[in-house]
C-alpha cells in the first residue's frame, strides 16, 4: 500500500491545492473523515469546517464551506464552494459574521432563519480557528 495519495482541493474560482499528502481530515455532512493512502472509494457531502492534511509530515489547514469529496485509494478530490488558507482569511471579519450570526441567534425574533444563521456562525468560526492555528 502507498504511504501517500494525490489530494486537490478545488473551487470554482481555482485550484488551491495539489499535492501529495499522507493524510487528510475532512469536514463531512455527518461529522469529520479521517482518510489514509488506501482507502476504499467513497463520495460524500462536506460540510462547513476546516480541512487538515498533512504533506511531508507538516500539517496544513483550510478553512471550507460546502462542497463534495471523492475518495480513492490513492487520489482525494475536493470540489468546495470556498477554500481559505490561513494567510487568506479576513480575521476581521469573520469576528464581524461570528457576532452578526450570534445576533440573529439569540435575538428571539421568530423571522430569523436559523439554519441559515447556524451556516453563517459555523463558517465564521471555522475561519476564525484554522486563522488563529487551533
Amino acid at each position: 500500500m502507498a504511504e501517500v495519495f494525490q489530494l486537490e482541493i478545488v473551487t470554482p474560482e481555482k485550484k488551491v491545492v495539489e499535492t501529495t499528502a499522507e493524510e487528510v481530515q475532512i469536514p463531512g455532512k455527518n461529522g469529520y473523515l479521517g482518510i489514509l493512502p488506501g482507502h476504499a472509494p467513497l463520495i460524500t457531502e462536506l460540510s462547513v469546517g476546516e480541512i487538515t492534511f498533512r504533506e511531508n509530515s507538516i500539517e496544513q489547514k483550510l478553512a471550507v464551506a460546502w462542497g463534495f469529496a471523492e475518495i480513492l485509494p490513492n487520489k482525494v478530490t475536493i470540489l468546495a464552494e470556498t477554500a481559505e488558507r490561513p494567510s487568506e482569511i479576513n480575521v476581521e471579519r469573520a469576528r464581524q459574521a461570528k457576532e452578526r450570526a450570534e445576533q440573529r441567534l439569540t435575538s428571539g425574533d421568530t423571522a430569523v432563519d436559523v439554519d441559515r444563521a447556524l451556516d453563517a456562525l459555523h463558517r465564521a468560526q471555522a475561519r476564525l480557528d484554522v486563522a488563529s492555528g487551533k
